[in-house]
């Protein structure tokens, strides 16, 4: 087995976790404050990216710490967004709506640098357009501010990986992933702290449940996570790469559908549901694929025997 072939799959277990933790995260909604729990799951994975980096962090400078904490702020608003949603909106539509900032990305970037988006980009963003109606219920209106909450989420996912992609030119990635997620832990924090628990009428209520998920989508959702992509995308590709995350929203559909959710129903798909879902990751794969360079490479390494850098 390659390296290319095992960075491939220990970026493919990230999105494993990651597709979990929807149903995971909406199984606990009544019964922790979201910042409450965000301060908690972001505290654990800070400490423990902390302990792992604690060498490069020695030598961070002002400037990565400016802009890790701009990236954080992006994750603290997405995230903050992403949880909130999931009061009014399913798992599987949480997830797939969130794996738009995929779609989102080269679109963004394109208005950003103030160059034409890339063709596929546009068709990827007019087949997602799509995706969501059918999402939405079609021509029954059947859209919660849930949704709306999950898709300005995935705008702050999309200039999160803008800001990490421009950022990580000038800065050791391994320091800007620690300092991202401490911010955004202190931001929580603060929250927390001031008014966070006075805007929520949600009972605190630390049961085993609550740890689980939150030791859970600490160390292995958000520390884990960072620790291994940012090893593994050393040997394999930004498009590869790109291409095995969008499988995050079918995990998410996959555990939702087979993990109880509150009241211990699973979710189920209808016909909409799934025709949008097959929509927007359509979409994904068109905005994040070049074809002609996968033609390529295919025909250069037909054994994938070459790692790529």
């Amino acid at each position: 087995m390659t390296r290319q072939i095992k960075a491939d799959l220990a970026i493919l277990s990230i999105t494993v976790v990651w597709g979990s933790s929807f149903i995971l995260m909406k199984n606990i909604t009544g019964n922790i404050p979201y910042y409450a729990y965000l301060f908690l799951r972001f505290s654990i994975a800070g400490i423990l990216l902390a302990m792992i980096f604690i060498r490069q962090m020695g030598k961070i400078n002002r400037k990565t710490l400016i802009q890790g904490t701009i990236i954080g702020f992006t994750l603290f608003a997405g995230m903050s967004l992403q949880f909130i949603g999931l009061n009014f909106t399913s798992a599987s539509n949480s997830a797939f709506i969130t794996g738009l900032n995929v779609v989102m990305v080269p679109v963004i970037s394109a208005l950003y640098l103030k160059k034409k988006p890339p063709f596929r980009a546009v068709i990827g963003v007019m087949l997602a357009a799509a995706g969501l109606f059918f999402l939405s219920g079609g021509f029954s209106g059947i859209w919660n501010i849930g949704d709306t909450l999950t898709l300005l989420c995935a705008v702050c996912f999309a200039f999160q990986i803008i800001f990490i992609d421009k950022f990580t030119q000038e800065s050791d990635a391994r320091q800007l992933a620690v300092v991202q997620i401490i911010s955004a832990a202190v931001m929580y924090g603060i929250l927390c702290a001031g008014y966070g628990f006075s805007v929520e009428p949600v009972p605190v209520v630390i049961n085993a449940r609550v740890i689980l998920t939150a030791l859970y989508t600490g160390a292995m959702g958000t520390a884990f996570a960072f620790g291994v992509q940012t090893i593994a995308q050393q040997y394999t590709t930004p498009t590869r790469t790109a291409l095995i995350l969008t499988f995050e929203p079918v995990f998410g559909a996959v555990f939702a559908m087979t993990i109880p959710g509150p009241g211990g129903v699973t979710e189920s798909f209808t016909l909409n549901t799934g025709m949008g879902c097959l929509l927007i990751f359509i979409g994904m794969i068109i905005t994040v694929v070049r074809f002609r360079d996968l033609r390529k490479t295919v025909a250069e390494n037909p054994s994938d025997n070459v790692t790529e850098r």
